[in-house]
């Protein structure tokens, strides 16, 4: 798919959906200035008919997202996502050496002024993020990351409150020490669900260049850190 200055591949599509793999830098959905694209207005205009948002990933987010042909897959995926039936698998980079292989982060969100995320046990919505460890390399860790709920800036904000920001999140951690990434180190890569026709589907997104090039230029300071290849998603 062509855009003014993005390229969003197909991964898959048929009479009820299709899934796109957004770029980084590019919005799910219209934004304030009409005139900056969106996948939503590129696909509509591919299509020369309405598409139907079904969920959305951040701006600097890379990978799978759906979207729905009919209003009735609209209900039907919309449906899944309301009572968490959709399996949703991220990749991310964070700063710091996380020791535990695995965790569980169950910590109510809530938007602050700033428009940033954070935890409020009082007034915070639930939100639960898995992740697990894929490797360690230089001053930071890969891992997998699975959101049962989907909360704005859910996986960034649950990650910098454990003190382990995403790697390039200028929203979450040190301004100065993100900018030195030339992008958020965050990718939607598998997404999995009931198709409308009761179809099971996997659909996933591969690690784009711009992701792996960080990955491959990262420092390895430890004989413990892992290669870059040893980061990349698993059969999980």
């Amino acid at each position: 798919m062509e855009g003014p200055f993005h390229r969003a591949a197909i991964l898959f599509e048929n009479q009820d959906l299709i899934a796109l793999d957004k770029p980084e830098k590019l919005a799910s959905i219209p934004e304030r200035n009409p005139r900056k694209p969106s996948l939503l207005q590129l696909l509509n205009e591919r299509f020369g008919r309405r598409m139907y948002v079904v969920h959305r990933l951040d701006k600097e987010v890379s990978g799978v997202i759906l979207f729905a042909k009919t209003p009735a897959a609209h209900r039907h995926l919309c449906l899944l996502f309301e009572k968490r039936r959709v399996g949703k698998t991220y990749v991310a980079l964070v700063h710091g050496w996380m020791d535990a292989s695995r965790g569980t982060i169950d910590l109510p969100l809530r938007r602050f002024g700033s428009g940033r995320m954070g935890v409020d046990e009082a007034a915070g919505k639930p939100c639960r993020t898995d992740y697990a460890v894929r490797g360690r390399i230089g001053g930071f860790t890969a891992l997998e990351v699975y959101p049962h709920t989907g909360r704005k800036h859910q996986i960034r904000a649950h990650l910098f409150r454990l003190g382990h920001p995403v790697a390039g999140d200028r929203l979450y951690g040190d301004r100065a020490e993100q900018a030195a990434f030339p992008r958020l180190m965050l990718h939607a890569w598998k997404i999995e669900f009931e198709s409308p026709s009761g179809e099971p589907l996997q659909i996933e997104s591969p690690l784009p260049p711009s992701y792996t090039k960080i990955l491959s230029s990262l420092p390895r300071q430890d004989p413990t850190s892992a290669p870059a290849q040893g980061l990349a998603p698993s059969d999980r």
